[in-house]
């Protein structure tokens, strides 16, 4: 799986951050009452991205491996149905996850210029517990609901 250019300059700016890393303590969680994406909860939500951006990459090239090892001639039409059902599901899974990386890679790009954690549509703070279920949300949940709502008024007409 060939990476693309941004997800390589985030890896080297990775790798330099690495250098000057913030102390984070294992069981910390971001909470309301200290200020706002201050260092500790960049960092918190950084390590949470790139953790699950690796998760989604290794679970990528297993399956790879996974498809190249299973090809084989299956005799029988119904398994080989089965199986190539199987497989497409596979594939539709890996490319909604592949999207997803590069969800990741563009929220780990805000999280490096300072937007991360503010709504594009209204520039508030998306709350914390938001952001620790979804990280990669670029809006408040208020926003996302009437975008949601003006996007079924559309599809509806």
């Amino acid at each position: 799986m060939r990476q693309h250019p941004d997800a390589l300059d985030l890896e080297k700016k990775e790798d330099q951050r690495l250098k000057a890393e913030v102390f984070l303590p294992d069981d910390y969680r971001p909470v309301e009452d200290e200020p706002f994406m201050n260092e500790r909860q960049r960092e918190y939500f950084r390590r949470k991205l790139i953790g699950w951006r690796e998760d989604l990459l290794a679970g990528s090239r297993d399956t790879i491996e996974a498809l190249q090892d299973g090809t084989r001639a299956i005799p029988d039409v119904a398994d080989r149905a089965s199986e190539e059902t199987d497989r497409a599901l596979e594939l539709r899974t890996r490319d909604r996850q592949r999207k997803l990386v590069a969800k990741i890679d563009q929220a780990l790009r805000r999280l490096e210029e300072g937007e991360f954690g503010y709504c594009q549509m209204t520039g508030d703070p998306i709350s914390l517990k938001r952001l620790d279920a979804r990280p990669i949300a670029t809006m408040t949940l208020e926003a996302q609901e009437r975008h949601e709502r003006r996007e079924k008024v559309h599809r509806d007409e």
